[in-house]
């Protein structure tokens, strides 16, 4: 298991909200669902994206030609328009309720059908967008690792995938949301492991590709339960204790025991969601002695019991 394999593990569309979007000039979306994931795969036409400023700062906008694909890393609000200085005619807000700028509900008057809205269905300009609501804990530190907008070019990325995502959007068959799902998933695996494989990917990513590193990254992904120590993953690797540590802390940019800390506790806060398991189970699955011992490390590493992570449900997202 590599980098992306691992880390993917967490956003992972189940039902996740796809939409084909056809408009016709002028034209003005703005973004505010505040998503910690989203796709935006063009079609055919282009437009602009216009993130908020940051700091104060004005972002210079960034275009979109047919075949790009855009990635939104949320919380950051955005607009997406025919051209830059077009106002905003809807609103996007969480839960995917869209409204005027005045707050009239917008659904079903730009409804085209099953997943499809806008003006036209043969509207010069056709996106199809895949939102992630949910933000899985062991998927976080791949969200970290990219900018609030990336946008890909066609040539960067196999474009059946994307045509069968845009074929598949508009079909309303037995397990279309399964097949919608599984599309979306592979569609941004891709423009991930595209995105990655620049120069400015991160230096954790690289890690993985390292005889020493990503040997004891695997090990600790693969076996989280097991009583790792540095002198126990040294010795797996072949190496002394103090050159992997250094190694390691080099490449990776943390120890190795904190990176299986933070892994191990990603990996519980997602199954107190994903599972009814109870707490001293998911302790022993994820390399913790007790409840007790698991319990405590949650609350020092997220600042909050199991019980209340649990009982929280957007807390994923948040």
């Amino acid at each position: 298991m590599d980098a992306l394999a691992s880390l993917l593990e967490g956003p992972r569309a189940r039902a996740a909200f796809v939409m084909r979007s056809s408009f016709d000039p002028p034209w003005s979306l703005r973004i505010t669902d505040e998503a910690p994931l989203t796709l935006v795969a063009v079609a055919r036409g282009g437009g602009w994206v216009m993130p908020d400023p940051k700091g104060g700062k004005p972002t210079p906008p960034r275009q979109l030609r047919a075949g790009d694909i855009a990635l939104f890393r949320g919380p950051d609000h955005y607009t997406i328009a025919d051209k830059p200085d077009t106002e905003p005619q809807a609103i996007i807000l969480p839960g995917q309720i869209t409204t005027t700028p005045d707050g009239e509900i917008l659904c079903e008057t730009l409804s085209l059908g099953i997943r499809n809205w806008g003006s036209s269905a043969d509207a010069e300009t056709v996106l199809v967008t895949g939102t992630y609501e949910h933000e899985s804990a062991a998927s976080r530190r791949l969200l970290r690792a990219l900018p609030p907008i990336a946008v890909l070019g066609r040539g960067e990325i196999d474009a059946r995938i994307l045509d069968l995502l845009v074929d598949e959007s508009a079909k309303d068959l037995p397990a279309q949301s399964v097949m919608l799902d599984r599309l979306l998933d592979l569609l941004l695996i891709a423009t991930l492991r595209a995105w990655f494989s620049r120069a400015d990917a991160p230096a954790w990513y690289h890690a993985y590709g390292d005889p020493l590193v990503g040997k004891a990254l695997r090990l600790m992904q693969h076996n989280p339960a097991h009583g790792w120590t540095v002198a126990a993953l040294a010795t797996e690797v072949g190496v002394s204790r103090a050159a992997l540590a250094r190694r390691f802390t080099e490449l990776v940019g943390e120890p190795p025991m904190a990176f299986l800390t933070d892994w191990r506790l990603a990996l519980a806060a997602d199954l107190l969601h994903e599972s009814d398991a109870t707490l001293e189970s998911i302790a022993r699955r994820v390399g913790y002695g007790s409840a007790f011992a698991l319990s405590t490390a949650f609350k020092r590493h997220y600042g909050m019991s199991p019980r209340d992570h649990r009982s929280t449900p957007d807390q994923r997202s948040a």
